[in-house]
This record gives C-alpha cells, sequence and structure tokens, in this order.
C-alpha cells in the first residue's frame, strides 16, 4: 500500500533517508495512527526502518466506534485489538513490537478511583525500561519519537510511556548498564510528538466554516480550550501526501475510531491544503542541527 513519492519527497532526499532507523513509542494501539502517522508512512516510503513499540495491549479501551458495540467485542478486546494493531502497521508500512504490559485505563471520578493492580502506569520503571533498551539495542534506531511530559494528554500510560522512553534515551548506549541486554546503542535524537495543536483546528474550522461545513466546525470545538503548544513545536514534517494512509491506519483501529467521530470532521483535502504537516518538538539531541527543521533525521551521522 505505498504511496508515489510526491513533489515533497525527491529522489535526494529519499535516497538520503535510506537505510536509516526510527522508533515510535507509543502507549496504547491506535495511538501511533493519531500521532504522528503520516510522518512515520513518508519515511517508511523514502527508505527508513520505522518500528513502532506499543508499550499495552490497550485491554482497557473503551468502545468508542458505535458500529462495533455488539456482543463479544468487549469480551474479546485483546485479541481484537491486536488484529487491529496489525492492520494498522501494514498500512503504514512500519514494523511493529509490543512491549507486553496491560492497559491501566483512564481513570475517571472524583475522586479518582485507584489504578488497577498489574496495570502500566503502576509497573516498575526500571524493569520497563530495560524492556525498551532491549528493544533500541536490537533495532538501533537513529531517532525516537514519544510524549512530552504530561503525556500529550495526562493520561497514565502516557506518562509512564514518557517516564521510561527518557530513561531508555539516557542508557540504552552506557556499556555498564545491562550488558546482558545487548550491544549499547546511542540513539541521537528524541522528540515529542504533538498532535493537538490548538491554531491547526482553528484554521481547520474556519476552512471547513467557508465551505459551508458548521458541523465540523463544532466538533472541532472541543478543542478550544487544549493549550498552545506550538511554542515548543521545532520540527515540521511536510506528509499531506499521506494523510490518506494515516486515515486508513486509523480506521483500522475499528473499535477505537468513530470513522464518523471528530478524527474525520474535516475533509482531507482540505487538511493537505491548510494544514500539510505534522509537529513534533525536538526533546534531546547529541548531534548538531538547527531549529526549526523540516526533517526529523537532520544532523544525523549514518551508521
Amino acid at each position: 500500500m505505498s504511496t508515489p513519492l510526491s513533489d515533497v519527497t525527491s529522489d535526494s532526499s529519499a535516497a538520503a533517508h535510506a537505510g536509516l532507523r526510527l522508533l515510535a513509542i507509543h502507549a496504547h494501539p491506535d495511538d501511533e495512527s493519531s500521532k504522528g502517522a503520516a510522518t512515520m508512512a513518508r519515511y517508511a516510503d523514502e527508505g527508513c526502518e520505522v518500528m513502532v513499540l506499543t508499550c499495552t495491549g490497550g485491554e482497557r479501551g473503551s468502545i468508542l466506534n458505535p458500529q462495533m458495540d455488539r456482543p463479544g467485542v468487549a469480551e474479546h478486546m485483546h485479541e481484537i485489538r491486536i488484529e487491529e494493531m496489525a492492520q494498522a502497521a501494514e498500512i503504514l508500512g512500519v514494523q511493529h513490537r509490543w512491549l507486553g504490559y496491560i492497559d491501566s485505563g483512564l481513570p475517571e471520578g472524583d475522586p479518582l478511583p485507584p489504578l488497577p493492580e498489574e496495570c502500566f502506569a503502576l509497573a516498575d520503571t526500571a524493569e520497563a525500561t530495560a524492556k525498551v533498551v532491549a528493544v533500541i539495542r536490537e533495532f538501533r534506531p537513529h531517532v525516537i519519537i514519544t510524549y512530552d511530559e504530561n503525556g500529550g494528554y495526562p493520561h497514565p500510560d502516557h506518562i509512564k510511556t514518557h517516564a521510561v522512553s527518557m530513561r531508555a534515551w539516557d542508557v540504552s548506549g552506557d556499556p555498564d548498564y545491562r550488558p546482558d541486554l545487548g550491544t549499547p546503542w546511542t540513539v541521537q535524537k528524541l522528540y515529542y510528538t504533538h498532535g493537538f495543536i490548538r491554531r491547526r483546528f482553528e484554521l481547520l474550522a474556519r476552512a471547513e466554516e467557508e465551505r459551508g461545513n458548521v458541523t465540523a466546525s463544532s466538533v472541532l470545538e472541543r478543542w478550544n480550550d487544549v493549550p498552545d503548544i506550538m511554542p515548543r513545536v521545532t520540527t515540521q514534517i511536510a506528509c499531506a501526501p499521506w494523510f490518506a494512509r494515516r486515515d486508513a491506519a486509523l480506521r483500522a483501529h475499528a473499535t477505537q475510531i468513530d470513522p464518523d467521530g471528530p478524527f474525520f470532521a474535516v475533509a482531507t483535502d482540505i487538511q493537505e491544503n491548510v494544514w500539510p504537516t505534522e509537529e513534533f518538538e525536538l526533546a534531546a539531541s547529541r548531534v548538531e542541527t538547527t531549529v526549526p527543521e523540516d526533517d526529523l533525521f537532520a544532523g544525523v551521522v549514518p551508521d
């Protein structure tokens, strides 16, 4: 399901990226498709090896698509989400690994209920870090994508993913850290993915209003209270030709993604024209680069 290389991807950029490796660390199946998916699909088409590492199985995900709210689905959520993740990975053209932890669920209520036993958020951070380091030393990524200190949004599994990713970044190249986990590998750059850009939603809503679609505008109002994260963005990746692949990967997560829901409130062609990029924040780098960037691999030294 490859997208032909477009004007966005020149022969020279594809050649420059061939052989490079990108690891995206996510909390649940579907996170990879809603956060930076078009960027991953672009790099995969340009010859990069791209891997998604999913920390939990998404077992406690609610059925958010009314079409999937039918007998037997909830009882087999774990198995279904494994199948959904495999389909999404194939669509995006990426490799996939499971870290093996149990979904913590999103606590709701006042006061918040305790987290369930044996969930990822309560897992030993040192143990989880070691598992991530083992993947890093095997895959040897030049660049890692993960979440910021708030998890992108304050889900306990997202926050845990941040904590584990940052520790793994620190120790994966240290020869004194767990030599039993493989040959040390030093990752060159680490990014936070930022999908909830308030200015983006504002511009998309305005474009839909101009087209006469007031419904989309009202759907996007849910993001009005999102903090303005744009000042933290250092890197914008042009990936509009891959938005269709992103959307197909989202739809593959049929239990979690309503095809009539907010992810699809704005027509793809409007998104391609109004906001043709995905946003990232360079959180740490061991190589020289200059921001703003238009390439996650800027400054990376191939091995």
